[in-house]
């Protein structure tokens, strides 16, 4: 395609992960999880890469998106942290908790202090529970982001290329997704990556979509991938 396309997008994404509580370098009392293995179909990091550090931060309850938008706009503002925030939703087996999911941290030692500041703008944090143990979970994400179409179908992170969306012909809840990304790697013989269960929202329209993960992304191998994807779902 000539002239890519950017556009921002309301995105929804829903993975799996296993978390593990963290009782240091958070606010003390609250629940916080350190996610140990955020992409786990994509095994290709090198082994001396250090992991990618990707947080939940349990609030004390609901919020609405745009009240956790404006406190991290004003973080943001105020501290100059580069981070990556997102609303989100775990499910731990029959507990349900509404959390923050904070990437792009340079360190884990900034984890309390962006949990105080959050608290400074009337974001509060869930305390006094613990969980222990690895603990396997699904979360949905939901976030603005910036997309890139690069081909019918085929749209790249424009802040990460790393991560690409690839548009289906119709929505698959969770069980039937994890069965068509099975079908598809088994039949896949291209470098490996991480799926994930996407949507989003642009120009009055819903876009059913799988989140691709990898290295080694680039239009040919997104194109295959997504056409496998497209024979399984029929």
């Amino acid at each position: 395609m000539g002239n890519n396309k950017k556009m921002e997008v309301f995105l929804n994404l829903t993975k799996k992960d296993t978390v593990v509580a963290i009782d240091e370098k958070v606010l003390p009392g609250s629940l916080v999880f350190d996610s140990l293995n955020p992409f786990p179909g994509y095994y290709h990091e090198s082994p001396t890469s250090s992991r990618p550090i990707y947080i939940y931060m349990v609030l004390d309850r609901q919020y609405p998106l745009e009240e956790i938008i404006r406190a991290t706009q004003n973080i943001e503002k105020e501290y100059k942290w580069n981070f990556d925030a997102g609303k989100g939703y775990m499910t731990i087996g029959s507990e349900f908790l509404n959390v923050i999911r904070v990437r792009h941290l340079p360190e884990i030692d900034l984890v309390e202090k962006i949990q105080e500041a959050y608290v400074n703008q009337g974001i509060h944090f869930l305390m006094k529970k613990k969980l222990k143990g690895k603990l396997e979970i699904k979360i949905k994400i939901v976030k603005f982001l910036l997309l890139e179409n690069i081909g019918e179908g085929i749209y790249f992170n424009a802040a990460d290329p790393t991560f690409a969306y690839l548009e289906i012909p119709k929505h698959l809840h969770y069980e039937a997704f994890n069965k068509v990304t099975m079908d598809v790697k088994y039949n896949w013989e291209g470098h490996e990556f991480d799926a994930a269960s996407a949507s989003f929202y642009n120009d009055g329209k819903l876009y059913e979509a799988i989140r691709i993960r990898s290295d080694q992304i680039n239009l040919e191998y997104l194109t295959k991938i997504r056409k496998l994807y497209i024979d399984k779902i029929r």
